[in-house]
């Protein structure tokens, strides 16, 4: 069975956790890569093997996301997910029009998913961020 490719919107914040709470220890999918646009300089570094666990020997590559389109056509990516923490509604549909367009299926995380406590949490929503008041 192939394994599902799936690239994660985001480097060096929500799209870490979302990667270790969701992805890091799932045989059957494979995050191909991280995007970076927000933090200067990340772009060309790697998610580091120690944290990404034993599926991922190499780590996992941050790569810009202003290559989304090309990123998703070259390996192949069947979901983009989005990950960051503090943009406005229009960016996430944007990025999210992109990945359609592409051809990749586009997704956001539940709270439910990736709530590390275990415990539920109220939310906050302010234009398109969430935070917890728990």
């Amino acid at each position: 069975m192939a394994r599902t490719r799936v690239l994660i919107a985001g480097a060096a914040g929500r799209d870490f956790h979302n990667f270790n709470l969701v992805y890091r220890d799932r045989p059957e999918c494979e995050v191909v890569a991280f995007t970076a646009t927000q933090i200067p300089n990340i772009d060309g570094r790697k998610y580091p093997p120690e944290l990404a666990g034993s599926l991922y020997p190499e780590g996992i590559p941050i790569l810009p996301e202003s290559a989304l389109e090309q990123l998703v056509r070259e390996h192949e990516i069947d979901d983009v997910v989005f990950a960051y923490s503090d943009v406005t509604h229009e960016h996430v549909m944007h990025v999210g029009s992109r990945a359609l367009a592409a051809g990749a299926s586009y997704r956001l995380i539940s709270p439910r998913e990736t709530n590390a406590s275990g415990r539920p949490q109220e939310f906050e929503m302010t234009s398109a961020t969430w935070w917890s008041t728990a």
